[in-house]
């Protein structure tokens, strides 16, 4: 299936709008007037929609390469953001390293959110990836979640859950980097444009500092965009790409 048909552009332009928008912390207008510089003639609304419709797309095709847990040490912690003028709930998971592990955007803050989130962070994943520990703070709402889920066999019964405030530090920073993204957006409008959003910017990260960079052959931001055109269907497959890069390799040592 083409993703890209019907949208008058090719799609590597469509892809720079969208990782520029989720990487940098620009607004619309700003990825506009860059895409201006090159050439390229495209409203500030325009833009929206293909954020819209392709950072939920990229989240999903990368899921496997960036979200694998480098440390058994979880921090699990939320964070607020504005939709139509009303806070909305960010939960976010990530290991003790700053790996991404999940999130979750919630209208509500309470224990059917925070079991929601941390069976969507379970899910999917190998027995080796599973958390030893679980560090949030002292929210009464992580503590039921948990047993909740302990007792539907979705999360190890092993797990400890510590409450320990200043464990949480990293992904306390970590909301801090994130916000510089959200910034630019001055006010999501829905509950769903918000979170469709949120995903690209998440995405955007992981790809950056976590173990989906061991996927980006060429290195650099220059693999980190060709990683995205692969998993959307555009530009040579991995395989390709891996042989081009040894033949090269080959032909330097050669020489």
């Amino acid at each position: 299936m083409n993703e890209f048909k019907g949208r008058h552009f090719r799609g590597e332009i469509v892809l720079w709008a969208v990782r520029w928008y989720c990487r940098y912390g620009v607004s619309y207008r700003d990825v506009e007037a860059m895409m201006t510089e090159r050439g390229v003639a495209v409203d500030h609304s325009t833009i929206y929609r293909w954020v819209q419709h392709f950072a939920p797309t990229m989240e999903k095709r990368l899921r496997w390469q960036w979200r694998h847990p480098q440390s058994a040490s979880w921090r699990v912690d939320e964070t607020y953001d504005k939709v139509r003028g009303r806070w909305a709930y960010l939960y976010r998971a990530l290991d003790k390293l700053g790996n991404t592990i999940d999130f979750y955007l919630s209208a509500t803050r309470h224990t059917k959110a925070a079991t929601r989130f941390l069976g969507k962070a379970l899910k999917g994943l190998k027995e080796w990836e599973w958390p030893e520990v679980l560090n949030t703070d002292k929210a009464p709402t992580s503590a039921a979640a948990i047993a909740e889920l302990k007792a539907e066999g979705k999360c190890p019964t092993g797990t400890r859950h510590r409450q320990a405030r200043y464990l949480n530090n990293v992904v306390e920073a970590d909301h801090g980097k994130l916000k510089l993204l959200v910034r630019p957006v001055r006010g999501f409008k829905t509950l769903k444009t918000a979170y469709a959003t949120i995903k690209g910017f998440e995405v955007m990260r992981a790809l950056r500092r976590g173990p989906a960079r061991h996927f980006a052959l060429e290195g650099g931001i220059v693999g980190e965009a060709r990683l995205i055109e692969r998993a959307l269907g555009l530009g040579p497959g991995a395989l390709t790409v891996a042989v081009a890069l040894l033949q090269d390799r080959l032909d330097i040592a050669g020489t």
